[in-house]
């Protein structure tokens, strides 16, 4: 078997029988055109259209990325996780591909002895989910069954040789799933796993120093190395490849490029080379480069980038870029009134639902120096034109986002997801405590005023129509 690095987790596993993508984010623009590759891509979605099946670990624009799809061959059936919920099964056939779900840890016949086995991170054990993450299980009081992670890990095999993929799957989360691929598969000969963060955090906090900065992203990158190692202990593959959740910002986001926990490559080898043992290689591959899994082979040594030149292809290819809601109308503030009702009423059930609750109140500064005081306790929401973080005795968190996108947020999923602006670095967030407060951002990603049909009128005002 082959495995051909494309880019972040973007990879081609091919046996004698049967070619498979694997998240194909092929193209720049995730998360609402803040994420970009480096170095550049050197082909075109199309030089992958002859491959037979497509596998989207999960939703994420970085994994499942619809501009990369729509310029892909719709014939290539697309095999995903049979998730409890038919998200990616439906945004996958909007595309026009055939959406083929695979249910948890089910080894499927793809073709001569090839196989496919797609499992859910949290095992299909929703306490699981709920345990770690106050996942989005606890939304049904009906039914709990069924898988309710957002991520999934796949396994590939010959008959003879074994490779895992676990992507974005989070340790310790997929713990007991890995455990249950061991017993089943016994040796893994390539094992394809994140060891960076993709995540908002640290650069898109805005109240830390610049050595708060630095000191947190090296603390995240430390961590993910740790964890990443977990896999490793528990695999024993005999070769592994760090990938998935690498990128670079783009547009007025480039500078915060330094503090994104995604280290050089080079940097990560050395880690993992210093704390692995002998028997299990790392393998960093460059872009379209492959390593043959029988005997260990590169199509080519890999090469380290250029830091200097990286830096010099940010600041003059990728700051330059504009991201699109920049092209929107701007907002008026009697837009933003117009929909916050809709969408606190909206949010507060989800709120409910999952019995979350707490002291800290969200602050989301609208236009015209208006910022929009949110309650998490059920108590409502107001208005201030005079903010005073001073007078939030309780615990605030404020939220700070272009007009134009914000828009977009309030409007609903059809348009923005706030979970996707917050892991695009598009949202600037500030917290008194220093506490993340993860319910919080759970029940916030339903603040958007979801199936209405809002018009400002001529005179200024505005009306909202419920579907």
């Amino acid at each position: 078997m082959h495995v051909t690095y494309l880019g972040s987790a973007a990879v081609v596993i091919e046996s004698a029988d049967v070619e498979i993508l694997c998240d194909p984010w092929l193209l720049d623009g995730a998360y609402y055109g803040s994420w970009a590759h480096y170095p550049e891509r050197e082909f075109e979605p199309e030089a992958y259209n002859d491959v037979d099946y497509i596998y989207i670990s999960h939703v994420h624009p970085d994994h499942f990325h619809p501009e990369s799809l729509e310029r892909m061959d719709t014939d290539i059936p697309v095999l995903i996780h049979d998730y409890r919920w038919d998200y990616l099964k439906e945004a996958v056939e909007d595309l026009g591909f055939e959406a083929v779900e695979l249910p948890h840890d089910e080894r499927t016949h793809l073709d001569g002895d090839t196989h496919i086995n797609v499992l859910a991170a949290d095992g299909c054990d929703p306490e699981l989910c709920g345990n770690f993450f106050g996942c989005t299980w606890y939304d049904s009081e009906a039914d709990r069954t069924g898988s309710t992670q957002v991520d999934s890990m796949a396994v590939i095999d010959d008959g003879e040789e074994v490779v895992v993929n676990t992507n974005d799957c989070p340790y310790p989360i997929a713990e007991p799933t890995c455990e249950a691929i061991t017993r089943q598969y016994g040796d893994v000969d390539m094992l394809c796993h994140q060891y960076s963060a993709a995540q908002f955090y640290p650069q898109a906090v805005t109240n830390y120093t610049h050595e708060e900065m630095i000191a947190e992203r090296d603390r995240v990158i430390q961590e993910k190395h740790e964890l990443a190692l977990n896999f490793i202990d528990l695999f024993e593959p005999d070769y592994y490849m760090p990938f998935a959740g690498e990128y670079v910002l783009a547009g007025d986001l480039a500078d915060l490029n330094e503090y994104t926990a995604n280290p050089p490559r080079i940097e990560a080898k050395r880690f993992f080379d210093e704390h692995t043992a002998d028997e299990h290689e790392c393998v960093f591959l460059n872009s379209g480069e492959h390593i043959d899994v029988t005997t260990g082979e590169r199509s080519a040594p890999y090469t380290p980038v250029d830091q200097d030149a990286k830096r010099r292809y940010i600041e003059e290819e990728l700051a330059p870029r504009s991201f699109a809601y920049e092209s929107d109308p701007e907002p008026t503030i009697d837009e933003f009134r117009a929909y916050v009702p809709l969408a606190y009423e909206h949010m507060e059930g989800k709120r409910a639902r999952i019995g979350y609750e707490t002291d800290t109140t969200v602050l989301i500064p609208l236009v015209d120096d208006v910022c929009l005081e949110l309650s998490m306790d059920g108590s409502g929401f107001d208005y201030t034109t005079d903010l005073d973080t001073d007078d939030y005795e309780d615990g605030w968190v404020k939220m700070e986002v272009d007009p134009k996108l914000l828009m977009r947020l309030f409007e609903g999923p059809h348009r923005a997801y706030w979970a996707d602006a917050k892991i695009g670095s598009h949202v600037g967030i500030s917290k008194e405590p220093d506490v993340y407060e993860r319910g919080l951002y759970n029940t916030l990603g339903s603040f958007h005023a979801d199936g209405a049909d809002v018009q400002a009128d001529a005179g200024g005002g505005a009306t909202v129509e419920s579907d």
